[in-house]
C-alpha cells in the first residue's frame, strides 16, 4: 500500500487510514548515497530513532519481526512483516505492515533515493485504530507519538 518502488505515491486506500508521507534531503553526493542506502536496509532509521529491531537482519520481504519501544519504563512491542523492498541504483528502501498486536494498524516505507546529488530520505505511513484493547482507545496519543517519531526518522541518517 504504501509502495516504495513509486516516486509518486498515490495510495489506494479506504478512508478508514490516515495517510502521511514526509521527505528530507539527508545529504549531498556518492558517499551520503552509499551509506544511506546501507543504512536504510539494515533498519538504522528505527534503531537511530530509539527504537529496537529484535533479529535486525537487512529488510527482505516476508522477514516477521519484533520492534519494541520504550515508553515511560515500558516496553511496547510492535510485531511487523515486511512486505516489499527496492534496491535500484537512484531507489532503495522497504515497506512492512503490522501484525496483530502492533499499537496501530497499517503500513509504513522508509526509502531512500537520489535527486540529482541530493540524497532523500521519504517516510510514508498508512495508520488506523488497531483492533484491539488498550491500543485502540489510546489511538489519539499514538497518533502524537507518530508525529515524534517521524521527526526523529527524518534525524536519523544525517
Amino acid at each position: 500500500m504504501t509502495d516504495p518502488r513509486r516516486a509518486d505515491w498515490r495510495a489506494t486506500t479506504s478512508r478508514s487510514f490516515r495517510r502521511s508521507e514526509v521527505s528530507r534531503t539527508i545529504g549531498r553526493g556518492d558517499g551520503v548515497w552509499e551509506r544511506a542506502a546501507r543504512d536504510i536496509l539494515n533498519w538504522k532509521v528505527k534503531t537511530r530513532s530509539g527504537f529496537r529491531v529484535e533479529d535486525a537482519r537487512p529488510a527482505a520481504s516476508g522477514v516477521q519481526l519484533i520492534i519494541t519501544a520504550r515508553v515511560m519504563g515500558r516496553t511496547v512491542r510492535e510485531p511487523v512483516e515486511v512486505v516489499d523492498v527496492v534496491s535500484e541504483p537512484s531507489r532503495v528502501g522497504f515497506s512492512y505492515r503490522t501484525l496483530p498486536g502492533h499499537p496501530v494498524s497499517g503500513e509504513e516505507a522508509f526509502i531512500v533515493h537520489r535527486d540529482g546529488d541530493d540524497v532523500v530520505l521519504t517516510i510514508r505511513s498508512l495508520t488506523s485504530a488497531a483492533p484491539q484493547q488498550p491500543w485502540r482507545a489510546l489511538y489519539p496519543v499514538l497518533r502524537v507519538a507518530q508525529v515524534i517519531a517521524r521527526r526523529r526518522y527524518l534525524r536519523s541518517l544525517r
